[in-house]
């Protein structure tokens, strides 16, 4: 890509690109890779639903994560969707406490399906997928994964990342507080 534009040569710095992705709220999900002990994991911000036909959903991963490797040996990963109340799941696997590997499954209750990959019971979803492809980009890769199956929990709040921060979106009591102040009084037309 071309540096200059319009005549003005620029860089984004690492810090501003940060700063300005912070800006972007995002769900948090855990990714899971691997079985039995040979497991690890990672807190994001990056996944998105791809496709209904088939099921499929892409995901963000840094190559240099602990999990890469076994996302390449193994080709499945499990996608858990969290919720509001699970932070300290998130903190776990976010790579900030300095717990690697297996050593971030403890303290949570784990399933299999169909591939093997330990999925959070009481996510409020919990994707089992396989690798379709992979892109990579620069320090990451895209990967696409299609579903293999999912369990879903009760609804309930969600865990959000906005600022650098946890935060909890809850559905009924964010919308009405956001209606209360975001949305003009309906407009009503009267009969004559």
């Amino acid at each position: 890509m071309n540096p200059i534009v319009r005549g003005i040569r620029f860089k984004v710095t690492d810090g501003e690109f940060r700063g300005a992705m912070r800006q972007l709220a995002g769900g948090v999900s855990v990714i899971t890779v691997g079985r039995g002990e040979d497991t690890s994991g990672m807190t994001v911000t990056s996944v998105a639903s791809l496709a209904v036909d088939p099921p499929s959903l892409v995901v963000s991963i840094n190559r240099a994560s602990s999990s890469w490797p076994l996302l390449e040996r193994y080709r499945c990963f499990g996608v858990n969707i969290l919720r509001a109340d699970q932070i300290a799941i998130a903190e776990r696997f976010d790579g900030r406490n300095g717990l690697k590997g297996a050593d971030r499954f403890t303290g949570a209750q784990w399933l299999q399906l169909a591939s093997g990959v330990p999925l959070l019971k009481g996510a409020l979803a919990a994707i089992d997928c396989e690798v379709e492809d992979i892109v990579e980009r620069h320090s990451h890769a895209l990967v696409i994964g299609r579903v293999l199956d999912l369990v879903l929990s009760q609804p309930g709040a969600a865990l959000a990342y906005w600022q650098g921060q946890y935060v909890a979106l809850d559905r009924d009591e964010d919308a009405a507080r956001l209606a209360d102040v975001s949305l003009p009084a309906p407009h009503v037309t009267r009969k004559r």
